[in-house]
């Protein structure tokens, strides 16, 4: 049993971190100096769970209804081409940024503004886009820490209270303030009213369709593990709001996913949190 929890916790530490995985972990947890979250911060206990696999699913499915956005990720980010590189990427920043140094954090930090300087355009619809623009990329925090909180909520080994969640969003605004964005939420409630805020904006493309359908139907992986893959897509559908999803054309079947997405979502996650979970 022992043997079987190390194979299955490389192999999915190797998908998600990639080959500079093991160094990279070394580096973010082991180098000495301060960090912007102490131990026990809520962002810590977020982003540290196996819930997290869920909330990524529904930030990438919730992200893609800002047309903008929607443009800007079909046209740069190569999230076909190459989904587990992008994967990579994200969850090295959110480590780093979360559990490192304030030293790489913020030069993790000014990798990625020089990144977003470069990432602008013309969505189809003609409108120019530049993803250091603050009211897009208050846009993708929003959904994003959104997104993880449900999903931790739902799934996380401990769910926060009504203090933790505030803490939670105030500590992601730091993170948020250091890329550009202006004016981020600092509570949940903030955080709500944020996303109500956006929804005159977002609209399902084209683009933001067939990324819903990569994403869910069509994911790079081998056959042994698109079973935990449909548990966790499922999970993060069910946790999108109806009107998130109707223009994705996503279904909306309560009693279903009460009785099967839900439970799917609970033991998978369960079983990542276990291969992954440090030797006793």
């Amino acid at each position: 049993m022992h043997q079987l929890r190390s194979r299955l916790g490389a192999r999915l530490f190797a998908r998600v971190a990639g080959p500079e995985g093991p160094a990279r972990r070394e580096r973010i947890h082991g180098r000495p100096g301060p960090r912007w979250f102490p131990e026990g911060a809520a962002i810590r206990q977020v982003h540290g769970d196996a819930s997290m696999f869920v909330g990524g699913v529904r930030a990438l499915l919730l992200q893609s209804l800002h047309p903008l956005a929607m443009a800007g990720v079909a046209a740069h980010s190569g999230f076909k081409g190459d989904p587990w590189g992008r994967l990579q990427r994200t969850s090295h920043f959110l480590a780093v940024t979360t559990f490192g140094t304030a030293e790489d954090a913020e030069a993790m930090v000014g990798r990625i503004r020089a990144v977003h300087e470069t990432v602008r355009g013309t969505a189809p619809d003609g409108r120019p886009y530049a993803a250091s623009d603050p009211h897009l990329l208050r846009w993708v925090h929003v959904a994003e820490i959104d997104s993880f909180l449900c999903a931790h909520q739902r799934y996380g080994a401990s769910a926060l209270d009504a203090a933790g969640r505030d803490r939670y969003v105030a500590e992601t605004a730091r993170v948020a303030e250091a890329l550009g964005v202006v004016s981020p939420p600092r509570s949940h409630d903030e955080l709500c009213a944020s996303i109500e805020a956006y929804r005159p904006e977002l609209a399902a493309t084209d683009a933001a369709r067939e990324a819903a359908r990569f994403i869910l139907l069509t994911p790079p992986l081998a056959v042994p593990a698109r079973v935990p893959y449909a548990a966790i897509a499922a999970a993060a559908v069910a946790l999108l709001p109806p009107w998130a999803r109707e223009p994705l054309a996503l279904p909306y079947l309560p009693r279903a996913e009460a009785v099967l997405a839900r439970p799917a979502g609970h033991l998978v996650t369960r079983g990542i949190r276990w291969a992954m979970a440090p030797p006793a």
